[in-house]
């Protein structure tokens, strides 16, 4: 009897243009996104303030940047269903390449709150609508690995960031941001649209589009809404409070040798590149968006244990645990995956861009009750009872939710 042989997969759509400009695009954006965490403190020194002023003054910022996200991923979100996913990506890519620029300028911390809020909103487009772009135009079969190709290649932008500080000033790293967006918007010229958009817009006028209300209209759909949002926080534990406030873990642990915040985050970042290039074929072997997060967030989780309260007592040693904790959350690829397989083509970019923002902004309420339980507690035990609840919602989140890979993404809500 003759065995049928499994069909040929090509990764030949992996190389198609859309995909590596998104990566390229997404790279521009995570060295825009956290190039403010790399320089804060030497930016906010060069402005005349004091320690204590640049750990204050810094948390405003960055939550500044935060809520500007956040505001964006629905503004973008809902633009991307009404009008196209290209229509984000160019409007997104001039907002914070303009507004970066001009953070190179900054003299006022004000001044600086404002332009990092603007260009919060700018740099909330790219990333969803990259995913999406990316999920709707490669065959199921290799979409997973095409959403690790774009966020493996993206993350290195952080570690890009940091050695433009290292080389240069911190104006001059803002600008290089600024210029590399507005060379990507030549690039973007030549990207064509989904193709299963424009099918939804012929096939389907009369579905309603980029209606963010309608993950608030009713309780399931509230709930489902929240479990995406709760396994990206992670994330953020990991780059907002661990790595950008690595100088005063530092201290907290007796370690002699300054702790450079803006070193860290780049060893998560280039732990996350790493580890989002191998979270696509991990889910393809397993089968399973689910069980890949899952493992990798585990993991996760341990290391950041390891960071507070593994008794490091160098810098050095500080730095390797940054890596590993990166490559242990580089599950942002499938993570984003799985959202954008959760929701119909009339609603996806904006879940796939709100998301995201959403999770990046309670970086706002986890930077607040850090400072808030410092006092009192301590650096380490502060962040180890806010990693408690961080990693507690986002495994009760996982262990609710349905399994996605494979799911044919041509249907509407």
């Amino acid at each position: 009897m003759q065995t049928l042989s499994p069909p040929h997969v090509s990764f030949r759509p992996l190389f198609a243009l859309p995909v590596i400009v998104s990566a390229l695009g997404f790279f521009v954006d995570v060295y825009d996104m956290l190039i403010f965490s790399i320089v804060r403190v030497p930016s906010l020194q060069s402005l005349g303030l004091s320690e204590a002023e640049v750990s204050q003054a810094g948390t405003f910022i960055l939550n500044c940047q935060q809520a500007g996200l956040v505001v964006g991923g629905f503004l973008w979100g809902a633009l991307g269903d009404k009008r196209g996913r290209m229509s984000v990506l160019f409007g997104s890519i001039i907002t914070y390449s303009v507004t970066n620029i001009a953070c190179g300028f900054v003299q006022d911390v004000n001044v600086y709150a404002l332009l990092r809020f603007v260009a919060g909103i700018g740099l909330s487009g790219e990333i969803g609508a990259a995913m999406v772009l990316v999920s709707e135009i490669l065959p199921k079969a290799i979409r997973s690995y095409g959403s690790s190709m774009v966020a493996g290649i993206g993350y290195l932008g952080a570690g890009v960031a940091y050695l433009t500080v290292e080389y240069f000033n911190w104006r001059t790293a803002f600008w290089v941001g600024g210029g590399m967006g507005i060379a990507l918007l030549l690039l973007r010229v030549s990207v064509f649209e989904s193709g299963v958009f424009n099918r939804m817009k012929t096939d389907h006028k009369e579905v309603s589009r980029g209606n963010f209300l309608y993950f608030f209209s009713s309780w399931p759909q509230f709930i489902k809404y929240i479990r995406c949002v709760s396994v990206g926080v992670p994330t953020w534990f990991i780059v907002g409070i661990l790595a950008t406030f690595a100088n005063e873990f530092g201290q907290a642990l007796g370690i002699e040798e300054v702790v450079k915040p803006g070193r860290c985050v780049m060893m998560i970042y280039v732990g996350l590149a790493g580890g989002d290039l191998l979270s696509g074929p991990i889910s393809h072997w397993l089968q399973s968006r689910l069980k890949a997060i899952t493992g990798l967030l585990i993991m996760s989780a341990l290391l950041s244990g390891i960071y507070l309260f593994g008794g490091i007592r160098t810098a050095s040693g500080l730095y390797t645990v940054c890596l590993l904790a990166g490559f242990c959350t580089g599950y942002i690829a499938m993570f984003l995956t799985m959202v954008a397989e959760l929701y119909g083509t009339n609603l996806r970019n904006t879940a796939t861009t709100s998301v995201p923002s959403v999770v990046r902004g309670t970086l706002i309420p986890m930077t607040l009750l850090f400072q808030f339980l410092k006092p009192s507690m301590g650096a380490l035990v502060a962040a180890g009872l806010l990693g408690v609840v961080v990693y507690g919602l986002s495994f009760w989140s996982l262990s609710r939710m349905e399994e996605t890979f494979g799911r044919d993404l041509d249907f509407v809500e």
